[in-house]
């Protein structure tokens, strides 16, 4: 079996998700995407006639994200059209999934060049979740399942889920604020010193002419009292009617747990942003990275995906941290940095709580409550994060994991090459 060996990783810079005040929202998801996939092969000095296949994520598939993101920004990247592109949806988790795909592929010999990664304008998918709503649509991601599901297993709002996790565990509101204002004080760290400096790519226009080159969203003014003063972000959503029935995200939290007084605790100062971004990893096999004179930065040791209950749907990571973990023979203290998704600061927080994680190694450049949660692609943006600090700190082994809508989470550990 041959190894699947990370050449490189580039991402956008993260710009605020939303229409006439993010610098990318006017742009097309096709043009993120082909932004990335474009520096990777230029880095690289890729004939990408050799690309066997581009596996992109993106989680609203619809209107301009539909239609096959990851075959046309390929095309619009200026690959061979032998480059053959799929798109796939696994939420938040696309983003790892892609690439977990992409060393599947690799380790079983079928292909040797794969380009992975994931796009989300969240500019532009909030406002299709915005219509469909005023046209009496009931978006799945919202919790509006059909009736038999519901039944079987109701599926709340993911805020709320935040929300009703942290008043089962004790976690309180002060404690996800201190996360939430940490996020943002290690991720301006990171951008002082340069940290994402070597990933990042800068979004031009069609002249050539820079539209963003750093992450728009980090707030670093951010204060434990500014946070304190924020309102409960999902209050008053509980108790929203999402269907003719009258049904409620809290009532569906209470079919499971009826005796659950939620405190709505989650906000935007300690939840993810919504953004916009792309990031692309290559992976290759070595022997085609040896032939080619392609340097390898990190391993491909393990991959895992796993379920868990969908109705609090947010509580995946530990179990898929623990199944990663198992399938590569390693144990946690084995694990030099850890990157689990702040999808909100809950679910960090019991992360790390739930595995005894000495909190120096975990999301040490801040995370997506001060940087951003573009969806489909946070995954292969951690994993770049990851790469780039085990190489900055000579650490050998990282894990990235995140938590995804249906109560999943994918897992992947990497080990970075010396040299």
């Amino acid at each position: 079996m041959s190894d699947a060996l990370i050449i490189d990783a580039v991402r956008t810079p993260r710009g605020i998700g939303k229409l006439g005040k993010g610098a990318l929202a006017h742009l097309h998801p096709q043009r993120l995407a082909a932004t990335v996939l474009k520096a990777i092969a230029e880095r690289n000095a890729l004939d990408t006639a050799d690309v066997d296949d581009v596996i992109w994520s993106t989680s609203m598939q619809k209107g301009r994200q539909g239609g096959d993101l990851g075959r046309m920004a390929a095309l619009d990247a200026g690959y061979a059209i032998t480059a053959s592109g799929m798109t796939l949806d696994r939420f938040c988790g696309g983003g790892i999934t892609s690439v977990s795909l992409a060393a599947a592929q690799v380790m079983s010999g079928m292909e040797d060049l794969i380009v992975a990664g994931g796009t989300e304008m969240m500019s532009y998918t909030n406002s299709i979740t915005a219509a469909e709503q005023a046209a009496g649509l009931e978006p799945t991601m919202m919790g509006a399942l059909n009736d038999h599901l519901d039944a079987l297993h109701p599926q709340s709002h993911q805020g709320i889920c935040g929300d009703a996790i942290a008043t089962l565990e004790g976690i309180t509101r002060e404690e996800l604020d201190a996360f939430g204002l940490e996020s943002q004080r290690k991720a301006a760290r990171a951008i002082a010193e340069g940290r994402f400096d070597k990933s990042i790519v800068p979004v031009t226009d069609e002249d050539g002419n820079v539209l963003l080159d750093k992450d728009e969203y980090p707030r670093p003014e951010t204060t434990a009292e500014g946070l304190a003063q924020l309102k409960p972000a999902f209050a008053a959503l509980a108790d929203w009617a999402y269907d003719e029935k009258g049904s409620t995200f809290r009532q569906q939290i209470n079919r499971k747990f009826p005796d659950l007084e939620i405190e709505h605790v989650h906000h935007a100062g300690n939840s993810s942003g919504v953004v916009d971004g792309a990031a692309a990893v290559l992976i290759a096999s070595r022997e085609y990275a040896e032939k080619h004179g392609l340097k390898p930065r990190a391993r491909i040791v393990a991959t895992a995906n796993i379920g868990d209950d969908p109705t609090l749907m947010l509580n995946a990571p530990v179990p898929a941290a623990k199944k990663v973990l198992a399938k590569a023979g390693l144990t946690k203290d084995d694990i030099d940095l850890w990157e689990i998704n702040e999808a909100f600061a809950v679910v960090a927080e019991k992360f790390v709580r739930d595995l005894d994680l000495d909190r120096n190694k975990v999301n040490v450049n801040g995370g997506s409550i001060a940087l951003g949660h573009p969806i489909g692609a946070t995954g292969a943006i951690l994993i770049g994060t990851l790469l780039d600090e085990l190489e900055r700190t000579g650490g050998r082994y990282g894990l990235v994991t995140m938590c995804a809508a249906g109560g999943m989470a994918p897992a992947i550990i990497i080990e970075r090459i010396d040299g």
